[in-house]
């Protein structure tokens, strides 16, 4: 989409609006729509880096970037796109840029994410290999998935 712009921030330096936005279609996402009450919001959002996609300055798409203690691997996860925006390519162009991202801000690391489990096909499109059995959870099912260094 060429009126999307992609914004990679801190914590510390997301404005009010932007977690404000970002937790909303997070919670949006994966408490209310798959039915899933848990703690969303955790000590990781601390420490992440968020990447937004927005569309005419909307939150249109968005992950998070997780640094591990054992700078062996790094992880992402919370991946969304906004109801609004479903069907436009933009989960492609998300993952293909937190893949850039992570990358870049963390060379040399494998990135180690659990992924639903019905989006097998789609993370091994990026090169991911599973590395685990189907587990549940929060009663969905996941695969742990690894794309090397």
């Amino acid at each position: 989409m060429d009126d999307s712009k992609l914004i990679i921030k801190k914590t510390s330096e997301l404005t009010n609006f932007e977690l404000l936005d970002i937790l909303k279609a997070r919670t949006a996402v994966f408490v209310v729509e798959q039915n899933c009450p848990y703690q969303e919001v955790d000590d990781q959002d601390y420490t992440a880096l968020h990447v937004m996609l927005k569309v005419q300055d909307q939150l249109a798409a968005y992950a998070r970037i997780i640094p591990h203690q054992d700078n062996v691997h790094i992880s992402f996860g919370r991946v969304l796109v906004v109801k609004a925006f479903r069907g436009q390519q933009l989960g492609r162009q998300l993952v293909t840029a937190t893949i850039a991202a992570t990358k870049r801000y963390f060379p040399d690391q494998a990135i180690k994410i659990a992924g639903q489990s019905y989006l097998k096909a789609f993370y091994m499109s990026f090169g991911f290999k599973p590395v685990s059995a189907v587990y549940l959870e929060d009663n969905i099912p996941h695969i742990d998935f690894v794309l090397a260094a």
